[in-house]
């Protein structure tokens, strides 16, 4: 059976956590007060939408809709400007060589994102050419742990979504993996990351003969 591998992009293919954080506190501090990174954490894997709200629950803020929608465009301005100098000095190590492993295996791969700005990011970093089908924030409705944006790769893959694995570094990416009954590998700390099948601290960890027998499996 063909399989199909879906990778996330914040966390597991790049380092943009840090360039959000960086948005983030910066609406936080204009609002009137402090965000730290600990809370940041909160937002690995959610939407946009999702994200300003939880923001103003810590900062004790309510919001007109004008004000949030205003909110929410200006926080998307500063990461853009924060990103704009991306390179491929960004990618996260060995990152490079599993996606190569399998463009040779000729395996189909996908993005499969909560980012808006999945796209011009990729092409930053100069690994664009390795996906065939991209999904992320502009193509769902439904954000992680809602399987959607899997189950949407999969279908753009034209692979089933039992036979796709899927690369995460968030709670709710490993549980939008496992509700659409894929592989799901962690990146990170496996004590956060317990609910994945397989867990990495980092992709340095994985060997190619590992991505074989997914490949086989």
């Amino acid at each position: 059976m063909k399989k199909g591998f879906i990778f996330d992009l914040d966390g597991v293919i790049v380092d943009t956590a840090k360039y959000h954080y960086l948005a983030w506190k910066k609406l936080a501090n204009q609002l009137g007060f402090e965000f730290t990174e600990a809370q940041n954490e909160l937002f690995k894997g959610v939407s946009r939408k999702r994200c300003l709200e939880i923001l103003l629950e810590i900062g004790k803020r309510e919001a007109t809709q004008e004000e949030f929608d205003t909110w929410m465009i200006e926080k998307n301005v500063d990461y853009l400007t924060y990103i704009e100098n991306m390179d491929a000095s960004e990618i996260l190590p060995d990152v490079p060589r599993i996606l190569a492993y399998l463009k040779e295996k000729n395996i189909p791969i996908a993005l499969g994102s909560a980012s808006k700005n999945a796209q011009p990011i990729l092409e930053k970093v100069g690994l664009l050419h390795y996906f065939d089908a991209i999904v992320d924030g502009n193509n769902v409705t439904k954000a992680k742990p809602d399987p959607e944006v899997f189950l949407l790769a999969a279908k753009q893959l034209d692979v089933n979504a039992d036979n796709c694995v899927v690369f995460e570094d968030a709670v709710a990416g490993v549980e939008a993996a496992n509700a659409a009954n894929m592989i799901s590998i962690g990146i990170g700390a496996a004590e956060v990351l317990s609910e994945a099948d397989c867990n990495f601290t980092d992709f340095t960890e994985i060997s190619n003969a590992f991505i074989q027998k997914l490949i086989e499996k």
